[in-house]
């Protein structure tokens, strides 16, 4: 994995965790409090996915 990749993969790691401590879990996972960390906390899924994705095609173009 380049390291490119490994920093961008750190970085959505500490965001997910980051959005993971400072939500409000008493009022909930679903509360409209918890809105702005559950968008957050699924961008940075979405970014590990495509970083992922991109990882692997990066892999298969190197082959050919």
């Amino acid at each position: 994995m380049q390291l490119f990749y490994k920093i961008f993969l750190a970085l959505f790691i500490i965001f997910i965790g980051f959005n993971l401590y400072v939500m409000e879990w008493d009022l909930g996972f679903w509360d409209e409090e918890n809105a702005k960390f559950i968008l957050s906390i699924s961008a940075a899924i979405l970014g590990i996915i495509i970083l992922l994705v991109l990882h692997y095609m990066s892999k298969l173009a190197t082959k050919h």
